[in-house]
């Protein structure tokens, strides 16, 4: 048996220029943490000549080229898995579509766990490359790259994406204390709402391809808000990163108005009102987990606790896709 667990993150600036679309004309930056919420794949020899799927539904398949789930099919093809005999199974801590990154994370796992099966070591990078590869070159999805680069490196990442395609992975450069208190003051809360990260980033990579004025302008400012965030937490300066944040936000949801609603904005109201500095929502947007920073959070959690928001404690992590089971 091989478990392998792939963590969630969640991003801290500069999302949105990791896609293609962008950066291979402009070069993309952001910074990412991967937090301790995971994905995880069991793999399984199975007793009987058939591939055994489950994930929120159930396959049973002789053949790869069966197989609906397009991530685990062309996974499997990808690392080229002989006459499969196989239990494949994947949980997770958070459900999909969420904005944490779910379908990268999901993706490293997975092939991770493959490359272990056949006895490979692979590389972070690597990984992330090839996930990438899946995702977006064999599948065509309209994603960018953080989720599959900041799950397989884990920790607080800044990420650099170059025209050529290439991704320049460091850790930022945070003290230990900034760090403890950065993390004791992000709150998470799911806002019960669930979308398709596609359907939202369509709309922005069509419009950037094309070149529209506006959504250039939009990704050249949250770059810049992503460098301006990396040099607030290196300098350990939390009241200006949170402020960023909320800069950051506002001009996010210009990029598309499917990016928020009325409640959502109602909710964000509501904790800058109550001990909220910062915030924004995380992902693609239009649903999933708003984050705050809040140094006051006994008020900021009585509050949205009480308008029905489910909070989500975490910490980072900082091993990235990992096996933690191999029999």
């Amino acid at each position: 048996m091989i478990i392998v667990r792939s963590p969630l993150r969640i991003s801290l600036g500069g999302g949105g220029t990791d896609l293609p679309s962008y950066y291979q004309n402009h070069g993309g930056f952001l910074i990412a943490g991967a937090i301790d919420k995971y994905v995880y794949i069991t793999l399984h020899p199975a007793f009987t000549q058939e591939l055994i799927i489950k994930y929120s539904k159930m396959e049973r398949c002789i053949s790869i080229d069966d197989i609906e789930h397009p991530i685990i099919r062309e996974a499997l093809k990808y690392v080229a898995i002989p006459s499969p005999q196989l239990e494949i199974t994947s949980m997770a801590d958070i459900p999909a579509g969420t904005g944490l990154g779910s379908s990268g994370s999901f993706t490293t796992a997975l092939l991770k766990a493959l490359h272990t099966l056949k006895k490979n070591l692979i590389h972070p990078q690597a990984l992330a490359e090839e996930a990438c590869h899946i995702e977006l070159t064999l599948l065509q999805e309209p994603i960018g790259k953080q989720d599959q680069y900041i799950a397989a490196y884990g920790g607080l990442t800044e990420f650099h994406f170059h025209p050529s395609g290439h991704v320049e992975a460091q850790p930022l450069k945070i003290d230990q204390e900034t760090l403890y208190n950065l993390e004791d003051n992000l709150l998470l809360f799911f806002t019960g709402y669930s979308r398709s990260a596609s359907a939202i980033l369509q709309e922005q990579n069509e419009k950037t391809y094309h070149k529209d004025r506006d959504m250039l302008s939009n990704l050249h400012f949250i770059k810049e808000m992503g460098f301006k965030s990396k040099n607030a937490l290196e300098k350990g300066d939390l009241h200006e990163f949170a402020e960023l944040m909320n800069i950051h936000w506002e001009h996010k949801k210009k990029r598309s108005r499917s990016m928020s609603n009325p409640q959502i904005d109602e909710w964000y109201q509501l904790a800058l009102r109550n001990g909220a500095a910062g915030g924004k929502m995380l992902g693609a947007g239009g649903g999933g987990f708003l984050m705050f920073y809040a140094e006051n959070k006994m008020k900021l959690r009585h509050t949205l606790r009480k308008r029905g928001l489910l909070e989500v404690r975490f910490r980072f992590d900082f091993l990235g896709t990992q096996v933690i089971v191999q029999s």
